[in-house]
């Protein structure tokens, strides 16, 4: 953890001394995350105000926690006071928000933005900013379990006057959302008195708060339960109800007997693995079970946070990624659901950990079989697209059972993306080799419209007008061109060339790109059409047509698919010298099979290579005239 703590006192004498912010940066970048030459330029500045106001309030036995990482999470709090209520004897805490803004007003009429003095763009309103930190305190941490008038909020604009941030004052404040200006020293000082009792340390307080249980609280669930029980109405068929009632059986066992056991769950895509790790979530919720929900995947996460916890950050906080349990407590929460597992790495440290970390560092599937009672893992062993990903099932109950742990498997087989046809799964397998069997004929089968584009502006054409009468549509491919950032003038390059017609990749960054929507919202934002998806933002997704591009990495030779690695451009395949031919192989193919299986109505198949096409051509033998209708 990046926390540095220190009294306040010590915070005085460091920042005196002029070496506070080399102290903090040592500390963060021990942890393994980088620093920025503005973090250091904010704590010379903001830390030094603090200690010299907590000096002067006559706190000098408070402790100060300073960029205290919330759990589960990668954001860092710049400073959490702990100590003594000087009315109630209570532990307490004061989360402060250190701003540096001079000036800032409300963002076009908004209530929650703001514009901020030399930023590009608009920012959270600091009193939000800060409620949801406590908010946030009090849903994960033990201690505040039954305590959540423990935790105060401020944020503090140590350079403004009232009358340049007037605005912001306009927001009703709460005790976890005060606003104070330097205008307003002596009301903060005189806050800070009234919360902290300046003469009993805050050590024990501050130890209990470190040390505190990580979970989420019985009022987080009760709350995650009624939003998803307003969103989420599934109806679970076979398989996905055994799978469910196996994880619910699975709880039930571990609460009554100390018992710790593991739930894989395997299935193709479209066989409602996302479905079920959802109604679980609900229901554990209601049951007042402690649950969370990971993947691997950026794209999902982001998408579940925005569309299953639509309009509550309380309820995003429940959508976690595999790599953010490394310092998890051990059976800290009773069910960690972990969808999407095929994207499961060998370990969880990043560029930013440092080499000593990683010597030590444990692998991501112990990681996760540790943080939870009930490990559940869903899974598509056909999904693996990227070196380094470990989630099939041999390996996950392998590694379970050399720890002892009971596992108990399902297999998904129904289908319920690709128009619930399991013949058109099927097809791609075998056109791919991914099911030993060969390509075979494709004739339709009444529930999955397949064609086969002679030219990229064919398949364009044929998305375009689906996605013009409502039916959503996007365009991917293999990983076979360069990836560019966007022009200075804030446009997309068209990286993915073939002849006359170019179109770009999807957005990089999490950030919309003109109309271009974010990377995570490819796939589900109207806008994503007329960019061409990956592999890594597609997978994990559905829409109604699937246009899919084969480049030069996936050719036809004497009637089968074989792979050309070097025409695979994937910066993280090609940064591994250790990929095998035989691993770079089922890769590629993985690739196509998730590219291929992404459509609910139809795909629209169009290969670069002219053999390749030929091949397409002669498999797929259906009447593809305006007039054939597929439900």
């Amino acid at each position: 953890m990046s926390t540095f703590r220190i009294s306040a006192a010590g915070l005085l004498r460091l920042a005196t001394e002029g070496t506070l912010a080399d102290r903090v940066a040592e500390q963060v970048w021990m942890s393994g995350n980088g620093v920025s030459p503005a973090e250091r330029r904010s704590w010379s500045r903001s830390l030094s105000t603090l200690a010299q106001d907590l000096a002067d309030a006559g706190l000098d036995h408070v402790e100060v926690l300073v960029e205290y990482q919330l759990p589960l999470t990668s954001r860092r709090i710049d400073a959490v006071l702990a100590g003594v209520h000087p009315g109630t004897g209570d532990d307490s805490f004061v989360v402060v928000e250190l701003k540096q803004w001079s000036y800032a007003t409300r963002y076009e009429d908004s209530d929650t933005l703001v514009d901020v003095e030399h930023a590009s763009g608009p920012r959270m309103h600091p009193g939000i900013q800060v409620g949801d930190y406590c908010q946030y305190l009090t849903d994960f941490l033990g201690l505040l379990t039954d305590h959540s008038n423990q935790v105060r909020g401020v944020a503090y604009l140590h350079n403004a006057m009232d009358r340049d941030v007037a605005e912001l004052f306009e927001r009703q404040a709460t005790e976890k959302s005060r606003i104070f200006t330097k205008e307003r020293r002596g009301e903060f000082l005189t806050y800070l008195r009234a919360a902290l009792d300046p003469d009993r340390p805050g050590a024990q307080a501050a130890d209990r708060f470190l040390k505190s249980s990580v979970r989420p609280s019985r009022h987080l669930l009760t709350y995650a339960a009624r939003e998803l029980k307003e969103r989420s109405h599934f109806t679970l068929l076979d398989e996905q109800r055994v799978a469910y009632e196996l994880v619910l059986h699975a709880v039930e066992r571990s609460r009554a007997a100390d018992h710790k056991s593991v739930v894989v769950v395997s299935g193709g895509p479209g066989s409602g693995k996302s479905v079920i790790a959802l109604s679980l979530l609900g229901e554990l919720a209601r049951q007042g079970r402690t649950a969370l929900h990971a993947t691997g995947s950026k794209s999902f996460t982001q998408t579940l946070r925005r569309y299953a916890g639509k309009g509550s950050t309380r309820l995003r906080s429940l959508f976690l990624y595999f790599n953010s349990f490394m310092t998890a407590d051990r059976n800290g929460i009773d069910v960690l659901i972990c969808d999407e597992a095929h994207r499961i790495r060998e370990t969880s440290v990043n560029r930013f950990t440092r080499a000593a970390q990683r010597s030590g560092a444990r692998s991501q599937l112990e990681e996760l079989l540790s943080a939870a009672r009930v490990p559940v893992f869903l899974l598509d062993e056909h999904q693996v697209v990227k070196p380094g990903e470990l989630g099939n099932v041999d390996i996950i109950t392998s590694y379970a059972k050399s720890l002892n742990l009971e596992v108990s498997l399902v297999s998904l087989h129904d289908q319920f993306r690709c128009g619930g046809s399991e013949a058109y799964e099927q097809w791609v397998l075998d056109l791919l080799g991914l099911d030993n069997g060969e390509p075979t004929e494709w004739s339709g089968d009444g529930r999955f419209d397949l064609r086969v584009a002679e030219t990229p502006e064919e398949l364009e054409a044929f998305l375009a007008a689906k996605q013009a009468i409502g039916q959503n549509a996007r365009m991917t491919a293999g990983y076979c061109w360069p990836w560019s950032d966007p022009r200075n003038d804030g446009t997309l390059v068209n990286d993915v060339e073939v002849g006359r017609w170019s179109r770009p990749w999807n957005v990089k960054s999490d950030r919309s790109v003109g109309d271009a929507p974010g990377s995570p919202f490819w796939a589900t934002d109207p806008n994503g059409f007329g960019q061409v998806g990956c592999v890594y933002t597609a997978q994990g997704f559905e829409y109604e047509w699937s246009g899919v591009i084969v480049g030069p990495d996936l050719i036809a030779r004497d009637g089968r698919l074989v792979t050309n690695r070097d025409a695979f451009k994937d910066p993280a395949f090609r940064s591994r010298k250790t990929v095998s031919d035989a691993e770079a192989d089922q890769l590629i193919r993985n690739t196509y099979k998730v590219l291929m299986t992404r459509g609910m109505r139809g795909t629209i198949v169009y290969s670069t290579d002219a053999e390749t096409r030929a091949l397409l051509s002669k498999l797929v033998r259906v009447d593809q005239s305006p007039d054939v209708v597929y439900q």
